[in-house]
């Protein structure tokens, strides 16, 4: 009854201490808010001073192009003036009368220009159609002369062919010690394909007959004492074959024995641990293939009062209490001096929290455990609580609960 009363005075410290951290938590964010909504007013003025610096910018070198443009306006009038005037002072020294016989006498200049202009134009029209008239009997010539040029060329490869045959049976001819005027006389009227056809005889059966090999005896007992080299090199290659066969059967053997013991192992503890953690039911691990060394592992889970086929029908607390229970049966087969947990209660509720948290202090008596929650009971059931707070804004600091100091300092005030 003592612990009760003292967990109930730890839980109303602790409900108190929430009510003034949800207060300081309160002002903050209100005092955050008017930072920010500040710190946008001086945006918005400094957003504001940037287009006004701007705008002056802009204005003042449209102001720059205006002064350049009226410079310019007043330069060309200046000029122009300066034309009129001197235009004002030709008409003034020159009358009229001279005037307009200057103007006559270039009108008739000007006739005479364009007659003469268009009697070129119409020579240089003639001369036009007949060239154009040369280049298309050019090009009917050209298309004549082709076939010829074509005929040429053939007759010119027929040429080299025939000379580098004649030049070819010359030498062979020379090469053989042939009399030309004896094989003349007995070749008579003989044609081509006939001795071309007994040249080929000759050739092939001359190739029948075969190179006389003078080394036979040594390439034989070279080879020899090769296929003994490789006859011993099989023997030891065959041997050593044997030998990680044999190597890979026996770790074949005790893979299957270390994997089939590991794995009973784990399936017991899995079918122990389930049951604690759901209040009831059942579970195993099951194989799905006759060669365990390539089968797969298939889990079976079953919570009191459901007949599921599968695992995807479960919920996602009672996947999260399954995998819990894999995980500690795994665990359990060769345990750590400490384990980290990351929030493995969040999609538990509060009866399945209540049966982990009971698991994890049973285990807690040989293994160290750390773990990352934000559920009060969860939190409850630990000894030392390590927190991070942020009371100014952009520094965090850490901040450590010592339940049984806690409980000390309780008992003492």
């Amino acid at each position: 009854m003592a612990a009760d009363e003292r967990i109930e005075e730890i839980r109303d410290g602790l409900s108190r201490i929430r009510v003034l951290v949800h207060g300081a938590q309160t002002r903050l964010d209100e005092c955050e808010r008017a930072v920010r909504a500040e710190r946008e007013r001086n945006a918005d003025f400094d957003r504001a001073l940037r287009e006004a610096q701007f705008s002056l910018r802009e204005c003042e070198g449209k102001l720059q192009d205006v002064f350049a443009q009226q410079a310019m306006a007043q330069r060309e009038l200046n000029r122009i003036e300066k034309d009129r005037a001197q235009c004002a002072e030709q008409v003034e020294a020159a009358p009229p009368d001279v005037m307009e016989g200057a103007l006559q006498a270039a009108l008739e200049a000007r006739q005479v220009a364009e007659k003469a202009l268009a009697e070129k134009r119409d020579a240089l029209e003639a001369a036009t159609n007949a060239l154009r008239g040369f280049e298309e009997q050019r090009l009917r010539i050209e298309q004549g002369l082709e076939p010829l040029r074509a005929r040429i060329g053939d007759l010119k490869l027929k040429e080299q062919a025939a000379a580098l045959n004649a030049e070819q049976f010359a030498m062979q001819l020379l090469e053989a010690g042939a009399n030309e005027e004896a094989l003349q006389a007995e070749l008579g009227t003989a044609r081509p394909p006939a001795l071309q056809g007994e040249i080929t005889r000759l050739t092939n059966a001359i190739a029948e007959l075969g190179a006389v090999n003078m080394a036979a005896l040594q390439e034989l007992e070279t080879a020899t004492e090769r296929k003994g080299y490789l006859d011993m090199q099989a023997a030891d290659l065959t041997e050593a074959m044997e030998t990680l066969e044999n190597a890979i059967r026996r770790i074949d053997r005790e893979t299957r024995d270390l994997l089939q013991s590991t794995f009973d192992t784990v399936n017991g503890h899995f079918g122990k641990l389930f049951p604690e953690l759901f209040g009831g039911g059942r579970a195993e691990l099951v194989m799905t293939g006759d060669e365990i060394l390539d089968a797969g592992v298939q889990v079976i889970a079953q919570p009191p009062g459901k007949k599921n086929s599968t695992i995807h029908l479960l919920s996602g607390g009672e996947k999260a209490l399954t995998a819990i229970a894999l995980v500690f049966s795994m665990f359990q087969l060769n345990p750590a001096p400490f384990c980290l947990l990351d929030e493995v209660d969040a999609p538990l509720d509060d009866s399945n929290t209540e049966r982990f948290c009971e698991m994890v202090k049973k285990m807690s008596g040989a293994t160290q455990f750390l773990f990352i929650s934000h559920n009060k009971i969860a939190m409850e059931m630990a000894e030392q609580l390590v927190g991070v707070t942020m009371q100014e804004s952009g520094v965090s600091r850490v901040v450590e609960v010592d339940i049984q100091e806690a409980l000390k300092m309780r008992d003492a005030a």
